[in-house]
């Protein structure tokens, strides 16, 4: 019987190869898509999922009740995990966690990697595996290193790593580490990244900062004990931030601060490990969102469903054509259930072949997504027992509904009606109607999502960030001179070059250069009786001047000046922080016994992601603290020439440092990537949903011109023109796609206002966007709709009236 239903569906599909084509092409790009898209939703919905004791991982963070509002720091000060092991019950594990990248030497060998400071507990918690050396304990010794499988390679080659001794650079001296294990490389699905990992009690702040709660500039991670609710451990933790967070607290309450629904003014919070890569703290609280990676699986759920309404559709349509053959098959004996698996079964064979080219289509495509999308998603992801019976059972559904609903209306048809050869299509043409109403629904949405992502992504490219980032050259310095000494020399060195308009440093970047690293580093001090918190910038002279920035009161600092190394620059948004009516005379507590005084005022400009607004910010100079970045202004003339004369004078300096510069303009470029990456994946989404749309519309409006080629012909005979007989067969598409655009540009709007929420500087929301997408939508539906009625209408009809 299944060897009848598949030969008699394989000689029908063969009688009209259009539509099989039409079909199995539409079907095959939205499986080969689904397929592509897919793999990268669930690539990024497994972020840091692999790790044994993920269910009981956490990061800390602390919410501050301010005058202001609710703020949340994920930074901790050096004393707090401690001090959380000890006194708040429940915990497990703990570690310390800072990210820097280090210069590590191996005889001749120099090479600057990406390090993590932790603590004793960090492999126990984390399941990074070990391959070589210590597998139980490996951070126990102060001088102890792990080096990952990659790292090992590039230090060592093929030597046996373990009990080699490589030299860190720190605080401008080379210290000795041993290299007690080696680690599996990093699974692409982690959000914590090393190369390498020391003891925290070496990294050159810990000393300094031992028992200081004001300087926070690391995070910290908690195994909490079997049995331990995360909600119970914060409640606990409440006598902690008390005790040590006192001072802070009264500040808060004397500044007007509202304490939270528990009265409390600081409260300690703990975010699961697996929302880390989700989670965001612009709006005072630990909001995780998972909304791209389900945008992109919900556009390639849109994608299949706009193939499968074409499948659905044409098998309505062509119905018509196959009315004799259900009534003689109805004659002769044949039942509904018969004529239902036989309708079925060739809609089965069409998925199937389908999802066959598809999954061809995906393996051939694999490697230009993973380039286009900046992803490193692979299809082995799909392999697994759970995703290969969630897709055949997806499948078996898919063709039961697409393929089910056509052969259900075709097997209910009377006897004597399918005889006759005719179909009482009424409820038909309204199913037909509402899908190519949705079909098109969601392609407007797709083209009004891309016209305001790219516009979004155009307008944070191109917005005055209140520095000169075209001009401005930044590279890492990554060598072993000491930092000051570097810049010192680049200004030497470069001081006669008419091309170099400035040289600078400081210990971060703006934007994320190609070395791809990004920080902060915040400071909270009291003032008059309150907490106020700012971002802190270790500089060196003329920074003010490289970067361009607009000084509004005051001076920049002076290196004639001995002073200055007890003073300050603030931004705007610090001075009204301050409160003061004049934020020249004020002084901000360094310490106990040293005030630094406020020698000049800089406007706000957007030192951090554009989706932040502008924060409060300090400028310092800090000669303790390292300068990490060099900064050089070049003229707007003969930039290549002067970008190499740069790379020559810091090789000179640094002969064995790697020189990784960029313009600001490149890194600021890199900060949305997140959102260029979006913009790519909506607009492919518009372009295939598009040209499936398309498809669909080719083919009905071919089975309707052939349903209507005896009224054309008649309408001819009878003097209607080409033009009319064209807009009488167009005008009912153009009306779906009207409603289309009637009912998806509202909900457009809705999504993509709420999406624009996220960013403190954004593009307005108008209706030319959703207007742009309806006419868009309009004229391409009318293109292929007009393209084969103007054909028809142009046959001559003597011809057809012969075939007719």
């Amino acid at each position: 019987m299944l060897k009848n239903y598949l030969k008699i569906a394989w000689r029908n599909l063969m009688k009209d190869k259009t539509f099989a084509l039409l079909n199995v092409v539409g079907l095959s790009v939205a499986f080969g898509v689904a397929i592509l898209l897919t793999m990268d939703s669930l690539h990024e919905l497994s972020y840091d999922r692999f790790h044994a004791n993920g269910d009981r991982l956490y990061k800390t963070y602390l919410e501050w009740q301010t005058p202001k509002g609710k703020e949340v720091g994920t930074s901790q000060p050096t004393p707090f995990a401690q001090a959380l092991q000890s006194e708040v019950a429940g915990v497990d594990k703990i570690t310390r966690f800072l990210e820097e990248d280090v210069l590590t030497q191996y005889y001749e060998k120099e090479i600057n990697l990406d390090a993590v400071w932790a603590d004793v507990d960090f492999f126990a918690m984390f399941s990074f595996p070990i391959v070589e050396g210590d597998k139980e304990s490996p951070l126990q010794d102060l001088s102890a290193a792990v080096v990952t499988e990659t790292t090992a390679s590039k230090l060592f080659g093929n030597q046996n790593p373990i009990g080699q001794t490589i030299n860190i650079l720190i605080k401008g001296q080379l210290e000795p580490f041993v290299v007690r294990a080696v680690s599996k490389d990093n699974p692409d699905e982690s959000s914590l990244d090393f190369e390498i990992v020391l003891r925290f009690e070496k990294n050159a702040q810990y000393a300094e900062t031992l028992e200081t709660w004001s300087n926070q500039y690391h995070e910290v991670f908690v195994q909490l004990e079997n049995g331990v609710a995360p909600a119970e451990f914060e409640k606990n933790s409440t006598s902690f931030t008390e005790l040590h967070y006192q001072g802070a607290i009264e500040n808060l309450e004397q500044g007007g601060a509202v304490p939270n629904s528990n009265g409390k003014f600081v409260q300690l919070g703990l975010l699961p490990i697996d929302d880390i890569s989700f989670a965001s703290f612009k709006n005072g609280y630990a909001e995780v969102s998972r909304s791209s990676a389900y945008l992109v699986l919900g556009i390639a759920f849109l994608i299949l469903f706009i193939a499968c309404v074409n499948f659905i559709n044409m098998s309505i349509a062509k119905s018509s054509q196959r009315l004799r053959e259900i009534g003689m098959r109805k004659t002769l004996g044949a039942v509904k259930r018969q004529l239902f698996f036989q309708f079925w079964s060739e809609s089965l064979f069409v998925f199937v072949v389908s999802l066959g080219v598809g999954i061809l289509l995906s393996v051939v495509l694999l490697q230009e997504f993973q380039t286009v999308f900046n992803t490193k998603a692979t299809l082995e992801r799909m392999y697994s027992p759970t995703i290969l019976a969630g897709a055949t059972v997806l499948i078996f559904v898919i063709t039961l509904i697409v393929g089910g609903y056509p052969a259900l209306l075709l097997s209910r048809l009377g006897t004597i009606q399918s005889l006759k050869g005719k179909l009482e299509n009424t409820g038909s043409n309204t199913v037909r109607n509402a899908l190519m109403v949705l079909q098109f629904g969601i392609a407007i949405l797709l083209i009004s999502g891309t016209l305001v992502l790219w516009s979004q992504v155009d307008y944070m490219r191109n917005k005055d960030l209140g520095y000169d980032k075209e001009q401005v050259l930044s590279f890492p310095l990554d060598g072993k001179k000491n930092s000051y000494d570097v810049v010192r020399l680049l200004r030497d060195k470069l001081q006669g070059n008419p091309d170099i308009l400035g040289v600078s440093g400081a210990d971060n970047n703006l934007g994320i250069g190609k070395d791809g690293s990004q920080f902060s580093s915040q400071w909270g001090f009291g003032y008059k009786g309150r907490v106020v918190k700012t971002n802190t910038l270790i500089i060196d002279y003329d920074y003010v001047e490289t970067l361009g920035l607009q000084l509004v009161q005051g001076r920049s600092f002076d290196s004639a000046r001995e002073g200055d190394t007890q003073a300050v620059m603030i931004n705007e948004s610090m001075a009204e922080e301050l409160g003061e009516d004049n934020p020249l005379t004020a002084l901000i507590p360094v310490s106990d016994s040293l005030n630094y005084s406020v020698i000049g005022v800089v406007k706000d400009y957007n030192f951090q992601n554009m989706s932040k607004a502008i924060e409060p910010l300090t400028f310092i100079l800090e000669r303790q603290q390292e300068l990490y970045y060099a900064y050089v202004k070049v003229a707007p003339m003969n930039m290549a020439r002067s970008v190499a004369a740069i790379e020559a004078a810091y090789k000179e300096i640094e002969p064995n440092a790697e020189f990784l510069g960029s313009f600001l303009d490149e890194n600021v470029d890199r900060t949305f990537n997140r959102e260029k990456s979006m913009a790519t994946l909506v607009t492919s989404g518009s372009i295939i949903a598009i040209a499936l749309s398309c498809i669909g519309l080719f083919a009905m409006s071919l089975l309707i011109v052939a349903q209507r080629t005896k009224e054309i012909v008649v309408r001819k005979v009878l003097g209607a023109s080409v033009s009319s007989i064209t807009v009488l067969l167009t005008k009912d598409f153009l009306k779906l796609v009207l409603l289309a655009f009637l009912i998806a540009s509202p909900i457009a709007w809705w999504l993509l206002k709420k999406w624009l929420e996220d960013y403190a500087y954004k593009i307005d929301l108008n209706a030319w966007f959703f207007l742009f997408a309806g006419i868009m939508a309009m004229i391409i539906a009318l293109f292929t709709v007009g393209s084969r009625t103007i054909k028809a209408a142009l046959q001559n009809p003597i011809k057809s009236l012969r075939t007719e």
